[in-house]
């Protein structure tokens, strides 16, 4: 099931990408991209906050996550020149907090869609 949405996802990406291009801000291609998946029958939650579980507290640390697809994928939309390690740390940061299997990290500001797309699994 996960694989399949992870599918849906970069087709999603890649048609958002086509009629759009690069160059806009990432709330932009978010907001298309959450339009997409919910046409498509996912559900999607966007700015999800995300909080940090110390022993037997949780800080609201201000994390948050910028999509959350059916409970089962995380996305982190970028658009920036290049991806950097520091952007896929957070998104396995943030995959190991929420005890999410898959995410993607998106990077809509090249000129191919599937260029820009960074899958990471946490403990698969």
């Amino acid at each position: 099931m996960i694989e399949s949405i992870g599918r849906e996802v970069v087709d999603s990406v890649v048609k958002v990408h086509k009629a759009l291009g690069p160059g806009l801000l990432e709330s932009a291609y978010q907001g298309c991209l959450a339009h997409e998946l919910e046409n498509r029958g996912h559900s999607v939650a966007l700015e999800v906050q995300l909080p940090v579980r110390y022993e037997d507290i949780e800080i609201e640390a201000g994390y948050r996550l910028d999509m959350l697809i059916d409970n089962q994928i995380i996305i982190e939309n970028k658009a920036v020149t290049e991806l950097l390690p520091i952007h896929k740390a957070q998104l396995l940061t943030y995959l190991k907090l929420a005890d999410i299997k898959l995410g993607f990290l998106i990077n809509w500001n090249v000129p191919v869609a599937r260029n820009g797309i960074k899958r990471m699994v946490n403990n698969l």
